[in-house]
């Protein structure tokens, strides 16, 4: 008898886990890992930085067997009422070149029998949305560095890109070193990195001091354009720590 009672328990217990199971609906939990042109990561709802951002988003949905889901994620421009862009799967990979506010969501579909369970406009009116910050474009350039290997100004490359305070939201870009019979010595497409810029040397060979000159065209995410034209003073004789002009 004690052990009917006790099988009769596990029966019960089961069919009550059974049943608590097919009571949890589906849900839904947005988050994104978040890409920066400096090759630092991070994960989150939201996001402040230079374009081009690369992210990942995650439904991170739970509780969905037996239900068909049906996902659509919107992308939409601080300030504007239709998306700029919508993807139809449940995770998805966008890279952001236009400064500004975005806001992103998951409106999220979920259908058993006649059973749904819906994500949608009246469930963003209260949850908070994805967002990221694209920066305005910034783009500047010293008019001298010193390739001596002291460690300091080795390379001739936008300001503050060693310190990552340079370039913001580059979305394209390309410059060009020419001596001053117009010949040129060095091009590069990459003003995020600071070891992308010229290195004081023509085909591995260091070149004399003197003033030598840039050219740079290049597009900001808010559609600025840059184009700059100026001298560059190479000092292989100015240490860390003397004073020389850099504006």
């Amino acid at each position: 008898m004690k052990k009917f009672c006790f099988l009769c328990l596990i029966f019960a217990l089961m069919a009550f886990a059974e049943s608590s199971a097919q009571d949890l609906l589906p849900s839904i939990s947005p988050t994104a890992r978040f890409y920066a042109v400096d090759g630092t990561e991070d994960e989150g709802t939201s996001y402040s930085g230079s374009a081009p951002l690369r992210a990942q988003f995650f439904a991170n949905a739970e509780h969905t067997a037996g239900w068909d889901a049906h996902y659509e994620w919107r992308f939409t421009l601080e300030g504007e009422d239709e998306p700029y862009l919508k993807r139809f799967e449940e995770d998805t990979e966008f890279t952001f070149t236009k400064a500004g506010g975005h806001r992103i969501v998951l409106y999220a579909v979920f259908v058993q029998g006649n059973d749904t369970v819906k994500f949608t406009e009246e469930y963003w009116e209260t949850a908070a949305p994805l967002t990221v910050g694209i920066s305005e474009s910034k783009l500047e350039f010293p008019n001298a560095f010193s390739p001596n290997n002291d460690g300091h100004n080795e390379y001739y490359q936008a300001k503050g890109t060693k310190d990552g305070n340079g370039p913001q939201s580059i979305v394209e870009f390309e410059a060009h070193i020419f001596n001053r019979w117009g010949q040129k010595l060095y091009s590069w497409t990459d003003c995020y990195t600071y070891e992308a810029g010229w290195d004081g040397k023509y085909k591995g060979k260091p070149v004399k001091d003197g003033v030598y000159y840039v050219l740079v065209k290049a597009r900001g995410a808010d559609g600025r354009k840059f184009n700059i034209k100026r001298d560059v003073n190479l000092l292989r004789g100015v240490r860390e720590g003397d004073t020389y002009g850099t504006e």
